[in-house]
């Protein structure tokens, strides 16, 4: 997972703490900082016992402290321990971190030191690339929606659970690419669920505080088959049943944005002459699903998903910035724009 040739993956990093299996000295950089902080947890759960973390574990901030104090730090000599934990955040702040160079060819066997970036360094300078020379390394970078519906499941049979096909699509399509938001979803699907280790489409819907008729999910099918009215009434009945419309709002607005989005990629495939599966693989959705999808693209076509994601954008702006502005009327404009750019007649609005 976003891993350069030499690195590992968060899968390899993971399985490793899980078991025990400690460097000396890791190394993690990329944008994807869930995976790291998921990452940093695992270390220190695993490596230290909580009775002896009191003298054994530090986690220091770059911005807060000075590399010779944080490598005195990981030079030091665990505390009736096996090993000692340090772990650097923002470690790109850290003044004077090129001493690291020297610490990344011979550093302190009896120490485990997680050093972790938010972004990408210049890997050309030091100590980075030192660091990429000696350490255990991984840029951790954000995943492609296609790769999140794998993700989710892979999270939930560790906890032993399983989601079926069309929960864990749309459970996908629900959270993006924010795994965050994915795992609290799941953790919140796991406690409703209790002691029954499938996961079901009636979950998903009845955890995210919606109902069977009026939900996401449907507000998305709604637009895609050009029934306004009916994608009108959904949007409303969830701004009223929303503790905060802004923010149910901004939801909608990303979720269509993520569907738009597939479309658009859908039409830039005309004339391939792909087959179904390479086309499903194209837009990050199961084959069954596929249909669905070219459906709404044919209804709208390119240069009207172009329009529908510039309208999108320009409401995820009002909403964001316009605090004044009433959420219900901004995604009212939406919907009349979506419909406007919709090539089949569609039912009005009552």
């Amino acid at each position: 997972m976003g891993q350069q040739p030499g690195g590992q993956s968060f899968e390899q990093l993971e399985v490793a703490f899980q078991h025990g299996n400690f460097a000396p000295l890791y190394f993690l950089y990329g944008e994807e900082t869930f995976l790291m902080d998921t990452l940093q947890q695992l270390l220190v759960e695993r490596a230290l016992p909580p009775e002896l973390r009191a003298f054994n574990l530090d986690v220091v901030y770059g911005d807060e402290a000075e590399a010779r104090a944080v490598l005195a730090l990981c030079q030091s000599l665990p505390v009736m321990a096996p090993r000692r934990v340090i772990v650097v955040r923002n470690f790109d702040s850290l003044r004077e971190n090129r001493l690291f160079a020297d610490y990344a060819a011979r550093p302190n066997p009896q120490a485990v030191v997680l050093l972790i970036c938010s972004g990408r360094p210049n890997l050309n300078a030091q100590p980075y690339r030192a660091l990429r020379q000696h350490a255990v390394w991984a840029e951790l970078r954000p995943l492609r929606p296609a790769q999140v519906p794998g993700w989710l499941a892979r999270y939930a049979a560790r906890e032993g659970y399983q989601l079926e096909p069309e929960a864990l699509q749309r459970l996908a399509e629900y959270v993006g690419t924010d795994l965050q938001t994915g795992v609290q979803e799941l953790r919140k699907l796991f406690a409703y669920a209790g002691t029954r280790k499938t996961l079901t489409l009636d979950d998903i819907v009845t955890v995210s505080g919606q109902t069977r008729s009026y939900n996401i999910f449907e507000l998305q099918r709604a637009v895609g088959e050009g029934r306004y009215s009916d994608a009108v009434y959904i949007m409303e009945q969830l701004l009223r049943h929303a503790s905060n419309p802004r923010s149910e709002a901004l939801r909608i607005v990303s979720f269509l944005t993520t569907f738009f989005t597939k479309l658009w990629k859908l039409t830039l495939c005309q004339g391939q002459r792909l087959s179904n599966q390479a086309l499903a693989g194209r837009i990050g959705v199961p084959v069954y699903f596929l249909q669905e999808y070219l459906q709404s693209s044919r209804r709208y076509g390119r240069e009207a998903i172009r329009r529908v994601l510039a309208a999108l954008l320009a409401a995820d702006v009002a909403l964001k910035r316009g605090s004044n502005l009433d959420p219900r009327l901004v995604l009212h404009l939406l919907l009349r724009q979506v419909q406007a750019a919709c090539r089949a007649p569609l039912q009005q609005a009552a």
